[in-house]
């Protein structure tokens, strides 16, 4: 019998994937395993498989064939603790950021997908590339730097565009200097 917040995880899973492949008309899939073939312990895997094999087996979302340097996490709760992200330290984020980093390459675009029961859907994205919002939160990751929360719908409206061109290509070309923690206004 599965575990019911496992059920609900892949739920949660499948729903970014249909989601993404929806507005970007490519197939993005849940992740075979969700990520933990080539994730933590297991980053060693990464050696003995070609660039498309690891793709597949990195994070929880397989993302479209025009994605290389995409990077996911989705994490399905019955609750958050909003108020240790305000207050500077929250342990919970801190897990979800170090197991998403596990497998990052260095010009990923790293994205956590998030959901909890009555609260709603958000997304966490690094401060490294620009993103565009007048709604958030900031958080500093004791090993990951900089980070904004901004809820799922309100991302998507302003950066569509900017997370396809950020995942095209694994040069970037971002550093991560002061002068990168750029957040753009939306202008109405």
């Amino acid at each position: 019998m599965t575990n019911p917040q496992k059920q609900k995880g892949s739920s949660f899973e499948r729903e970014v994937a249909n989601y993404l492949s929806d507005i970007y008309g490519e197939s993005f899939i849940r992740a075979p395993g969700s990520g933990a073939y080539v994730g933590g312990k297991n980053q060693s895997r990464t050696q003995f498989l070609h660039e498309g094999q690891i793709r597949s087996f990195k994070g929880d979302i397989v993302p479209g064939q025009s994605f290389p340097a995409f990077n996911a996490e989705c994490k399905s709760y019955a609750d958050f603790p909003f108020h240790q992200v305000l207050a500077g330290s929250c342990k919970t984020f801190d897990s979800w950021i170090e197991q998403l980093m596990s497998v990052s390459e260095t010009n990923d675009v790293n994205i956590m997908f998030m959901k909890f029961n009555r609260k709603g859907k958000f997304v966490g994205v690094q401060t490294k590339l620009t993103w565009v919002t007048d709604q958030f939160m900031y958080y500093t990751s004791p090993n990951h730097k900089d980070w904004l929360i901004i809820e799922f719908e309100h991302f998507f409206k302003y950066n569509k565009d900017l997370l396809k061109k950020y995942s095209e290509t694994k040069n970037t070309g971002s550093t991560d200097t002061k002068s990168d923690n750029i957040i753009s206004i939306p202008q109405n």
